[in-house]
């Protein structure tokens, strides 16, 4: 089987779960000035986004889809797996237009040229096998003068095993990091019959890379010691934002990282 049937069929029977988990919080929005914590944390580099036609790509069931539209975007929102697009309608209503597709296809589905703001949140680019032909959809997507932002969990962060030791690659590698696992990250002790995943990680020199040639000017890199799930389990504590670091010095690793670029006119 190719890598999206497998990853789609274990994202297919998670998106119940984690509709459902205290984690993503579905309850919370019923508040409408409720916010994802993943967004809130975004917040002070998103900055105001009124009025922008943006795109959620790998948006999963819609928290920070909804979140942004919350504040004040015309969201639209992408990914794989129905499953989760089913939760992401259900939450949002028709306030937002969901489409499914393959990322790499995001340009096909939805038109070239049309946004403003491309945002990709957290826990998203390692499901691709190539970081620069998705740099190439993001410049498709976005209109002159149109931005990206994403967070990202940090390579650094994604080659270390639970024994915090260094057991992934670093650098994009043509074969996936192909795992079992038959939970999932949200805590619930639900067991899935799909636990086969195939994922890479992408150094953040080829991150960037792509984004430059792909004609993007980079505006902006932060990169921060905490994460929003528990990367490393037993070796982090949680925050009251929902915000995951090492327990014993966190500065010692960089968790994630926030990421802007402009596609120049």
């Amino acid at each position: 089987m190719d890598y999206l049937t497998i990853n789609r069929a274990n994202w297919d029977e998670r998106a119940p779960a984690h509709a459902a988990s205290a984690m993503y919080g579905f309850d919370r929005f019923a508040d409408p000035a409720y916010l994802s914590d993943v967004v809130r944390f975004d917040l002070p580099l998103l900055g105001d986004v009124t009025g922008l036609r943006g795109v959620h790509l790998q948006c999963h069931i819609g928290t920070d889809t909804v979140s942004l539209a919350r504040l004040g975007a015309r969201m639209s929102g992408l990914d794989l797996s129905p499953a989760s697009l089913r939760e992401a309608r259900r939450l949002a209503g028709a306030e937002i237009d969901f489409h499914e597709a393959d990322v790499y296809d995001a340009v096909d589905v939805l038109g070239a040229g049309r946004f403003d703001l491309v945002y990709t949140g957290i826990g998203a680019l390692c499901w691709l096998p190539d970081v620069a032909r998705w740099a190439r959809v993001v410049a498709g997507l976005l209109r002159p003068g149109g931005r990206l932002f994403v967070r990202e969990g940090h390579p650094m962060l994604m080659a270390l095993g639970d024994d915090l030791l260094p057991h992934y690659p670093y650098f994009e590698t043509e074969e996936p990091i192909a795992e079992e696992y038959s939970g999932t990250y949200t805590g619930e002790d639900t067991v899935f019959g799909h636990g086969l995943t195939h994922s890479w990680n992408h150094g953040l020199g080829e991150t960037i890379s792509g984004l430059l040639g792909a004609g993007l000017r980079l505006t902006g890199l932060a990169e921060h010691d905490s994460v929003p799930w528990e990367a490393l389990p037993g070796h982090m504590t949680r925050d009251e934002h929902g915000e995951w670091r090492l327990s014993d010095r966190p500065g010692r690793l960089a968790a994630s990282f926030t990421l802007q670029a402009v596609k120049e006119g």
